[in-house]
């Protein structure tokens, strides 16, 4: 984006920052259409090009698309942030109503995640946690057009305007593919779609007819939902029959801090995380390579856990180590719950 373009997308965003209430409905109303907007008629050149597409659709799609003050505000990190809480994060999402949801979704659609397991690896319990932390097994599924979320954020959200250009763009290719108007897709502010909030690029490239009816449609399909997550999970290296993450002690934080430093991926064997005065909190089954991760509160101890490859691909889905957690959380509660029920 060149500096005129940059600075004229700044002065919207500014906008947006600054309008309270019903003074946002007037900002959209006075909002040039994306298609008259220079930046909306280069986009819509560009993929044109890049993908065979008709450049005359594409920019009545985009005069059609309104710029949503809503997404906006959603996006924005908080004027005043609170310090990060694993505490009060992981009650956000592990709760009665997502758990009590968990072993009623398996149980309707025990067979789907069953074969699903059988053929990516992915346990059940894992693909209901993330459903779960995802829409609570379809209950919050957004109500956005997808279009004009995806166009307000591609070009009045300067901080990640490449990003969302580039799924407003899969967003026109799921439309060829799926020979719907693209105007049709609803979902979250963020653009994402469906039981597994899927963004339009990762249903193009991991979503799966599961249920087998020539139509992928994630909005209506516990099957698709189900093997399209296993899809995703399969396809980002998650290992069958691995560990994910096994609860850690550290002697000194000050001494692992370079481990932490190191990020998520996995790199360590026992053997390194002994050196730092890092061990396992329960017995480990293989010496895989792992991560340290903090999971830090601070109205409480911080928690320090091993996790393995699989945690890393869960963080593949969002990449928080404080969301990969939550789900093997939830996971976990869900398989013990429904054990509990099954065993009467």
């Amino acid at each position: 984006m060149d500096r005129s373009k940059f600075l004229k997308s700044l002065a919207l965003f500014a906008t947006a920052l600054a309008c309270p209430g019903s003074n946002c409905q007037a900002a959209a109303s006075t909002t040039p259409a994306y298609a008259d907007r220079a930046e909306g008629k280069a986009f819509a050149q560009e993929l044109a090009a890049r993908e065979a597409l008709d450049e005359a659709e594409i920019l009545a799609a985009l005069r059609d698309a309104k710029y949503l003050p809503a997404v906006i505000q959603a996006i924005l990190p908080p004027a005043t942030p609170a310090a990060k809480s694993w505490v009060r994060y992981r009650a956000r999402y592990l709760d009665k109503t997502r758990i009590a949801g968990g072993v009623a979704f398996w149980r309707a659609n025990e067979a789907t995640l069953k074969r699903a397991e059988a053929e990516f690896g992915v346990p059940a319990d894992i693909i209901v946690g993330i459903l779960g932390v995802e829409t609570i097994y379809g209950r919050n599924l957004g109500h956005f057009q997808t279009l004009s979320a995806l166009a307000t954020l591609a070009f009045d959200y300067p901080p990640r305007a490449a990003l969302f250009q580039r799924e407003l763009g899969e967003l026109f290719l799921l439309a060829r593919d799926r020979r719907v108007p693209v105007g049709s897709f609803r979902g979250s502010y963020a653009g994402a779609i469906g039981l597994p909030q899927f963004l339009p690029s990762s249903i193009r490239r991991y979503a799966v007819d599961y249920d087998g009816d020539g139509v992928i449609s994630l909005d209506t399909s516990p099957a698709d939902a189900i093997g399209s997550v296993a899809s995703f999970l399969s396809q980002h290296g998650w290992e069958a029959g691995k560990q994910i993450a096994i609860p850690a002690r550290v002697a000194d934080p000050q001494r692992a801090a370079a481990l932490i430093e190191s990020g998520i991926s996995p790199s360590f064997r026992l053997a390194d995380f002994e050196r730092l005065g890092v061990s396992p909190d329960t017995p480990a089954a293989e010496d895989n390579r792992a991560a340290l991760i903090d999971l830090a509160s601070p109205e409480a101890p911080t928690e320090y856990w091993l996790g393995y490859q699989n945690f890393y691909v869960i963080t593949r889905y969002n990449r928080s180590s404080f969301y990969a957690m939550a789900v093997f959380h939830l996971a976990t509660a869900i398989r013990l719950e429904r054990d509990r029920a099954n065993n009467g």
